[in-house]
């Protein structure tokens, strides 16, 4: 076997200068000073992109409130419409059921011929009457739904012409 030879490292310490530039990454540079008038240009431009940012957030700001207006409204309006339609099926089962307990009360086939004449009647006049309901409802949530936005759609064009 060979005998192992250890070495004993003694401790250097070395203090590198950072101060110093390294040479390779030290070139001469050119005192650039910026015109005045391309400064005064760049300083309006800012002003002017501050201005144009702040209005952009404000119609945002108005158009966000105003699309959730319009969602409510449109939700009170589907809210009302439903309610109206389920009183709509209900009155009408309980026409049907009306109509089925008179049927077994009927003795001859003319009494069933009239109470079905009467029944269908009743059904039309009722089913036309529920039509002109949801008709005029459907019509007022349009008008209250778009009502918000048509305002604020004016609001803005008006603003654009005064500009």
């Amino acid at each position: 076997m060979a005998p192992t030879q250890t070495k004993a490292k003694t401790a250097k310490t070395e203090t590198i200068d950072f101060k110093a530039p390294f040479e390779a990454f030290s070139m001469p540079t050119a005192n650039f000073e910026v015109p005045v008038a391309f400064r005064d240009f760049a300083e309006k431009g800012l002003v002017q992109a501050r201005d144009a940012y702040a209005k952009m957030k404000t119609a945002a700001e108005d158009t966000s409130e105003v699309v959730e207006d319009t969602f409510e409204t449109a939700r009170d309006g589907a809210f009302t419409f439903s309610v109206k339609a389920i009183d709509a099926i209900k009155a009408n089962s309980d026409a049907s059921f009306a109509f089925a307990k008179d049927l077994f009360g009927a003795k001859t086939l003319a009494d069933v011929i009239e109470l079905q004449t009467a029944y269908a009647r009743q059904q039309f006049e009722t089913a036309t009457a529920q039509f002109k309901e949801f008709q005029d409802l459907v019509q007022k949530v349009v008008a209250d739904t778009a009502k918000p936005m048509t305002a604020h759609v004016e609001k803005t064009f008006k603003e654009i012409k005064a500009a």
